[in-house]
């Protein structure tokens, strides 16, 4: 019994550690290529307030997540980061090609997002940051990129990712 306890324990690290070899490996091949002066952009939200990344990374990481409203993905991953917009954390998002300011801000409300938006309709922004797969998740700090990654991410896995790349 003991035996075969231990080889079942085996059997599940070794496949976490083949899963997570897998994840990181996708994420490599999705990864956007970021341009250098990413962190040097000036971005307007829905509110009009406009925010450079450099500024909003410097005193802790900051969370950009790109998104749509049509990503079925998106729908689960949201509601983390709107969760952690509520707590405090440093996150700013950029909603790709889901319409304009007046359709994004709606759908927003309807949902009952409050998380700042900075509005893509035609995806010119996330183009020139090579972004193709939604959801993107970038932590910049003190306006560099230290983490990316990309499709569904928990709750706990921003968190980690965010308190990793304050230290």
């Amino acid at each position: 019994m003991r035996s075969k306890l231990r080889r079942w324990l085996k059997d599940l690290i070794v496949l976490l550690l083949l899963a997570m070899a897998l994840m990181w490996g996708m994420d490599q091949l999705r990864k956007p290529e970021l341009p250098e002066n990413v962190s040097g952009i000036a971005l307007q939200t829905l509110d009009g307030e406009t925010h450079s990344l450099a500024e909003l990374s410097q005193k802790k990481p900051l969370l950009l997540y790109v998104w749509a409203t049509w990503c079925g993905v998106c729908r689960y991953t949201t509601p983390a980061v709107e969760q952690l917009s509520h707590e405090g954390q440093n996150v700013l998002s950029v909603a790709l090609r889901s319409g304009d300011d007046n359709q994004l801000a709606q759908w927003m409300a309807k949902k009952h997002l409050t998380l700042p938006v900075v509005n893509d309709p035609r995806g010119e922004l996330s183009a020139r940051w090579q972004v193709s797969v939604t959801p993107t998740l970038v932590v910049i700090s003190q306006g560099k990129v230290v983490n990316v990654t990309t499709g569904w991410t928990s709750y706990w896995g921003m968190r980690a990712r965010l308190w990793w790349s304050g230290l």
